[in-house]
């Protein structure tokens, strides 16, 4: 039966008794014993009242077992909704009801928080824990270490992303087999991944980069992954001997330069390193190939395209760039207002068009038919140019989207929340440029007329309803936001005023100015 991102990126590797996972305890996992755990999780399923074509919704650490759990759900035909690990109850519970997800599986310690809101969704319930302590891991253990494999059509689902909305409702972008398959296939030839890389995985495998880019191509080489929970500077030293590859955002980066355990013995055996999520300031570029003498690799893409653009393996790589269209992948750039396209070295709005594309948007027919066009184009919204060499550039965003250390942030959300405090008259949410994090989310604050706004309410009122991610990093209190002629806030005003706020003098009082 044909399942196409099985077929391709699963079932060369089903018996190799080659490494797949090293743990950060020192286990090592073959490719063999680990898809025997993904086997089980993929008859789990039914227990679970899952068919092919359902929704199952995961918050949960990052883990051997959640990966196997995600590639169980692929076995199965199972659509897998990964969630940040960061999202509040409230916000689990919009995703969960818009996805008519069938099961939810959390941690332990979240159990009685998603209760209600499974019960309200009448979703079953199961915790899933690192060490194989959960009610899902233990359901798994009493399941065979072999499975059949769901028939799937390379347009079917295999994965449900929810990623910003222009109002604040995020959106679920559909993720296809085609999709996910056909970009792992890409980026392992362009990247001349092989059996014999190790790629140090210290990424979220809840978010496209980590679970899809950094770990579809490894399984497409059949390589390994130094597999670690999070990023920390010691441990990433202290492993990357061991390594070939890396992927990162910008983050880990800056943070290895800090590092006076960066040192040739650490970085002496590695061949590539990648960045994506977030743009990487062309001063981090050159300062780590000063220190390196390694070029950063940079690609762009997005939740609904995947990876779509790509500096060369072989060949330059142009700081402020994200290089050229994969193959496979078509790209044009337009007139935000008339679609027409526009001449190199004028700044457009790109769009792009492959098999890497998303099918469109859950539940929103006129959402995707706004942002895919009949010719298969999708809008990204992102502006961009392309120089005389076809080199692209990232110059800013038609939308607002704030993209923080590689998660997503829409200015909206966190403004329905601070114009609903005392003292405010209204909001504006901006990004504005971070070293470390790309950019980083500032609130403009206008107060009422008369009356002041106390931000460390405006605080608390931020930390109990958004992720921590989506945190404004500093709070400016003002009488008035500026407008133009139509009415409109000027965001792009409140960005030149404010873009500076991150330098090393200004940074350190979080709220006013």
């Amino acid at each position: 039966m044909p399942n196409l991102i099985f077929d391709s990126l699963m079932r060369p590797w089903l018996f190799a008794d080659t490494p797949f996972l090293h743990m950060e305890n020192g286990e090592v996992i073959s490719h063999k014993a680990f898809f025997r755990r993904v086997a089980q999780f993929a008859n789990a399923m039914p227990a679970l009242g899952l068919a092919a074509g359902d929704r199952l919704a995961a918050q949960v650490d990052k883990s051997d077992e959640t990966l196997a759990l995600y590639l169980g759900c692929i076995q199965a035909g199972i659509v897998f909704l990964p969630l940040n690990t960061a999202y509040t109850a409230s916000e689990v519970a919009y995703f969960l009801e818009d996805s008519g997800a069938k099961a939810m599986i959390c941690t332990d310690a979240k159990r009685s928080d998603m209760e209600p809101i499974a019960k309200r969704c009448e979703a079953a319930l199961l915790t899933l824990q690192p060490d194989g302590c959960g009610s899902l891991n233990q359901m798994a253990d009493r399941q065979a270490n072999t499975a059949n494999v769901a028939d799937r059509a390379a347009d079917d689902l295999a994965a449900l992303l929810y990623t910003s909305g222009t109002t604040g409702r995020s959106k679920g972008a559909m993720l296809t087999h085609k999709n996910l398959a056909s970009n792992a296939q890409a980026l392992k030839e362009l990247w001349q991944i092989s059996a014999d890389d190790v790629l140090l995985h210290a990424l979220p495998i809840y978010h496209t980069h980590g679970l899809f880019v950094a770990t579809f191509t490894t399984l497409a080489a059949g390589g390994s992954m130094i597999f670690l929970p999070k990023f920390d500077v010691d441990a990433i030293c202290a492993l990357m001997p061991k390594a070939t590859t890396m992927m990162g955002v910008p983050t880990f980066y800056t943070r290895l330069l800090d590092a006076g355990g960066f040192t040739k013995d650490v970085f002496g055996k590695m061949r590539l390193f990648v960045s994506g999520s977030a743009p990487l300031l062309a001063e981090t570029h050159m300062q780590f190939q000063d220190r390196t003498g390694h070029r950063i690799l940079e690609r762009y893409g997005m939740t609904e395209t995947n990876m779509s653009t790509s500096n060369p393996y072989d060949g330059e790589r142009r700081p402020g760039t994200v290089g050229f269209p994969l193959p496979g992948v078509e790209i044009r750039i337009t007139c935000p207002e008339t679609g027409k396209h526009v001449s190199d070295g004028e700044i457009g709005v790109l769009e792009v068009r492959g098999d890497n594309v998303f099918a469109g948007y859950w539940n929103m027919p006129k959402k995707t038919k706004e942002e895919l066009r009949d010719d298969g184009f999708f809008i990204t919204g992102d502006l961009v140019s392309k120089d005389k060499d076809g080199y692209v550039q990232i110059v800013g965003r038609g939308k607002d989207l704030i993209i923080s250390g590689g998660f997503n942030i829409y200015p909206k959300e966190v403004e329905l929340v601070l114009d609903a405090q005392p003292g405010v008259l209204e909001t504006a949410v901006i990004g504005v440029p971070h070293a470390d994090f790309g950019e980083t989310v500032v609130a403009v604050v206008a107060r009422q007329q008369g009356q002041e706004p106390d931000c460390e309410q405006l605080e608390t009122a931020i930390v109990q309803d958004l992720a921590r991610f989506k945190h404004p990093r500093k709070y400016v209190v003002v009488d008035a936001l500026p407008r133009n002629a139509m009415g409109k806030v000027q965001k792009n005003s409140l960005r030149s005023e404010y873009g500076d706020l991150f330098a090393p003098n200004l940074a350190n009082n979080k709220f006013g100015m």
